[in-house]
Order: structure tokens, then C-alpha cells, then sequence
């Protein structure tokens, strides 16, 4: 029998991956209280209908949470097959999460929404170092979500729990603030100045082989998959579970987008690992 406890903070998207992994096949139950965990997966033990549980289990269970460590043994008692996915995302996008709901966080009582995230990462803590997954949702859209978890539980394909986002942007319109690694490519030959070739985007062919054939773009490429290829084995080493790629140009619609999508295609044969390509202002110069 499989089991997996959907945790991790609150405003992150269990619900969300509950309701996927019940397309999956998982019999979903939410906020079970913990002591009950073990008994569920005792009786469920002897149902072939129960062959693939997933149980959500939050800070709503707050006073509680500390058995879960209790919980753990008793499980393997029953032979479960039991993995643990922690649902994440930054400080600063669950804030605005809870904002845009207009929801109060549950360990903030009267408080600041800020405190009680902070109260919930201390309390949490313990899962998030026992996850078998851990998934960071602070960028990621929900079809992406699925397709996260459907790797995971559909394909068991191997998950070494990073996510990679290359974005391409424009200069003029700021730097995101969510990339960890931010490449200028506005040293290459510009599309912008060819009449023809200033309406079009990185993605027409015309504009993509004009960026990527010339010298500079090779050399560029050839050196930051390799500087990708040392930086990603350590990156998940070290834990890290979200990685943002940003590469930039002036207005972020001819070079950033040809180089983040030549970019997106190298990494995507890394094993392990998600990438998704995002292009941030593609249309925002468009003439």
C-alpha cells in the first residue's frame, strides 16, 4: 500500500495537489486529525481499495504535529509505503497569496500575516527536513503542478526536488526580483535594428537563427551550459528546491528570448530536474 502525507505551508497548494493526486487514483482525505493516521492505514492495509492513500495534513493540526514523528513508526509497522511531499513557496508569495484571498493566516490570530508564516516554518520544519519531495509552487502554474506530480507518482520518474525557470526580461523594465541567476546578453547583435526582423520575437525562426548563429551566442551558450552543468548537481545538493534563470536584453523580445529558449533546451535533458521557460516581456515592445 502507498501513502503519502501532502504537507508543507500553508497558502503553498495541497488542496490543489490533493485534488490532482485524486485523478491519480489516491483516496484523498484532508486534515485527518494525526492520531488517527496510523489506524486509517492499519484498516486501509486490508481493503484492495485502498491501495494508494493520500492524506493532507497542515498546521490546522498544529498542536498535534509534534506526534507525527510517532505516527512515522507506527506506519511502518503497517508496511505502508509511506513518502512525505512538502508543498513550499517564498515568504513573499505566500503574503500575497493570503492578501489576494483576503484570508488570515491560522497561526496569526489578530497579528500579522508575516508572524504567523514565520510561526508555521518553525512548526513545519521537521517535515520539511523528513520529505521525500519537496516542491516549490512560488512560480509555478497549476498545469505545471500536475505535470510535477504526475513525473512523481504516474511516471516514478527520478525527482531530485529542484525546479529550474529560465525567464528572459528586458532591462528597461527591471531586473525580476525572484532570479537567482540574472545573464546580460545585450553585448550580442541586435534584431531590433533590421526593419524586418523588429516586429517579430525570439521565437520566429528568423530572429532565433539571427541570434544564435552569430559567434558571440555560441560561445555564450557553450559556456553557460557548462557553468549549469557544475552549478545544478551542487545546487541540489545543498537542498535547493527552486532555481530562476534570468537572462536579459534591452526590451526583452529578440536576444533574451532566443537565448533562454536555446537555454530551456539544453537543460531539459538534464535528468532530475523540471524546467519550465517563461518569457516575461516578450510583448511589451512590439512595434
Amino acid at each position: 500500500m502507498q501513502v503519502v502525507i501532502v504537507t508543507g505551508m500553508s497558502g503553498a497548494g495541497k488542496s490543489i495537489a490533493l485534488k490532482y493526486l485524486e485523478d491519480f487514483g489516491f483516496y484523498c482525505v484532508d486534515n485527518l486529525p494525526v492520531p488517527l493516521i496510523a489506524k486509517f492505514a492499519e484498516l486501509a492495509v486490508s481493503s484492495e481499495n485502498y491501495q494508494k492513500i493520500a492524506l493532507g495534513i497542515d498546521i490546522r493540526n498544529h498542536e498535534l504535529l509534534a506526534e507525527m514523528k510517532t505516527v512515522f513508526l507506527e506506519l511502518k509497522k503497517t508496511q505502508a509505503d509511506t513518502k512525505i511531499l512538502f508543498l513550499d513557496a517564498s515568504d513573499e508569495c505566500l503574503l500575497k497569496r493570503y492578501k489576494e484571498s483576503r484570508r488570515n493566516h491560522p497561526l496569526a490570530g489578530s497579528g500579522r500575516i508575516e508572524e504567523g508564516i514565520r510561526k508555521e516554518r518553525e512548526q513545519v520544519l521537521f517535515l520539511l527536513e523528513r520529505a521525500d519531495y519537496v516542491i516549490n509552487t512560488s512560480h509555478l502554474l497549476t498545469r505545471e503542478l500536475r505535470a510535477q506530480l504526475e513525473d512523481i507518482f504516474l511516471k516514478g520518474e527520478t525527482y531530485n526536488n529542484l525546479f529550474i525557470t529560465v525567464t528572459s526580461f528586458g532591462f528597461k523594465y527591471g531586473i525580476p526580483a525572484e532570479a537567482d541567476l540574472v545573464f546580460d546578453v545585450r553585448f550580442m547583435p541586435n534584431p531590433f535594428y533590421f526593419e524586418r526582423m523588429r516586429p517579430l520575437s525570439g521565437l520566429d525562426p528568423e530572429v532565433r537563427d539571427y541570434v544564435l548563429e552569430t559567434p558571440q551566442a555560441q560561445e555564450f551558450l557553450k559556456k553557460l551550459t557548462e557553468m549549469m552543468e557544475f552549478l545544478i548537481p551542487n545546487y541540489i545538493t545543498e537542498g535547493k528546491t527552486q532555481l530562476v534563470i534570468a537572462v536579459g536584453c534591452t526590451g526583452g523580445r529578440h536576444r533574451s528570448v532566443a537565448i533562454a529558449e536555446a537555454l530551456f533546451g539544453r537543460l531539459d535533458s538534464i535528468e532530475g530536474c523540471g524546467v519550465r521557460v517563461d518569457h516575461r516581456d516578450i510583448y511589451k515592445d512590439r512595434k
